[in-house]
């Protein structure tokens, strides 16, 4: 008998899921259109997807972004992206780790994606109530190369057992300055503000993802687990992951982006907008939940064959120079950019 965190990370699982196609309606980052160069002057082969983000290499500009671990099921999940980031040469980040200070049997879950990646990127994860010496005994656990730091601050409201006191900077402050791998400080899909970055930035966090909504929606998520208040109406709460990139314009900050991305094109528009690397969750899991590990596999390097293809398009010979490509908002984004100069 798994215990109630256990239970509850299952529950996020077979939420997600059930709600894939109620939380993917849209995709915000239609309302975003380049303007191509019809004479890109270049070959593919002439254009490289590789990126560095916190001080990792990696060989395409998008991971597999953080999603579960920490029961059995979970488990198996970690196990088989695990693999497929190996196969396909990709970074990946674990769920939270924050059950493995309470339950030794939940550190299995997390074992298992690195003994499936055991020479690959892997990203460990925490809440923002970490101790330093918990971040570091996380990173420790898996040998992770970085770590990401979630604050989910929405999520956490709606949670029947969530927290209700958020003071979280002075903790993230030490965290960075105590351990020994690069800290991504992220949200969990509810996106970020100009004000969160500075902030951010200002106790010295350097590379921030902005994790925007448009994909996996923890309010909702929580809110089917909630059976004492009815918080639907926080169910379009934040920003989307345009509006938060268009955010982070106004500030020096290195910016990942994630939430609701969902294809090739996606990812170009995100680096077009700053990103410098996109992290994909929802979608992924989607694909491997509903089709399986090949299928998941063969849609990430038909990702990989197609992306430089997109850059040549753009005539953009690296995922850098995609910042320099031309655009136009369009209906509610356009709308968000007016009145948030």
């Amino acid at each position: 008998m798994e215990s109630q965190q256990a239970q509850r990370k299952n529950e996020h699982l077979s939420l997600a899921e059930k709600d894939y196609s109620l939380n993917h309606q849209h995709d915000f980052f239609d309302d975003l259109q380049l303007i191509p160069n019809a004479l890109p002057e270049m070959a593919v082969k002439d254009a490289c997807c590789n990126v560095n983000i916190a001080g990792l290499h990696l060989s395409s500009p998008f991971y597999i972004e953080a999603m579960t671990g920490g029961s059995q099921r979970t488990g198996i999940i970690n196990q088989q992206l695990g693999k497929i980031a190996a196969d396909c040469n990709l970074a990946i980040a674990t769920g939270s780790m924050s059950i493995i200070f309470k339950e030794k049997t939940a550190v299995d879950s997390f074992l298992a994606l690195r003994k499936a990646n055991p020479d690959g990127i892997v990203i460990a994860n925490l809440g923002a109530k970490a101790t330093p010496k918990q971040a570091q005994a996380a990173v420790d656990l898996i040998n992770a190369d970085a770590l990401e730091i979630h604050i989910n601050a929405a999520q956490e409201l709606v949670m029947p057992e969530g927290a209700r006191d958020f003071y979280w900077l002075n903790n993230i402050r030490n965290i960075v300055d105590h351990l020994d791998v690069p800290v991504i400080v992220k949200e969990v899909g509810f996106g970020m503000s100009q004000q969160t970055i500075q902030q951010l930035m200002a106790i010295g966090v350097q590379w921030i993802n902005i994790s925007g909504r448009g994909g996996t929606n923890f309010a909702r998520i929580e809110n089917h687990r909630n059976h004492d208040v009815d918080m639907s109406d926080l169910e379009k709460w934040g920003l989307t992951t345009p509006e938060s990139l268009l955010e982070a314009q106004k500030t020096p900050a290195k910016i990942i982006a994630s939430g609701g991305i969902v294809s090739p094109l996606d990812v170009v528009k995100a680096g077009v907008l700053g990103a410098k690397a996109v992290g994909i969750a929802g979608y992924f899991l989607h694909q491997l939940i509903s089709s399986g590990p090949a299928q998941l596999t063969k849609v990430i390097h038909q990702w990989q064959i197609e992306l430089p293809r997109l850059l040549t398009l753009l005539g953009c010979q690296n995922f850098g120079e995609l910042v320099n490509t031309q655009y136009v908002l369009h209906n509610q984004l356009l709308e968000f950019q007016q009145q948030r100069q």
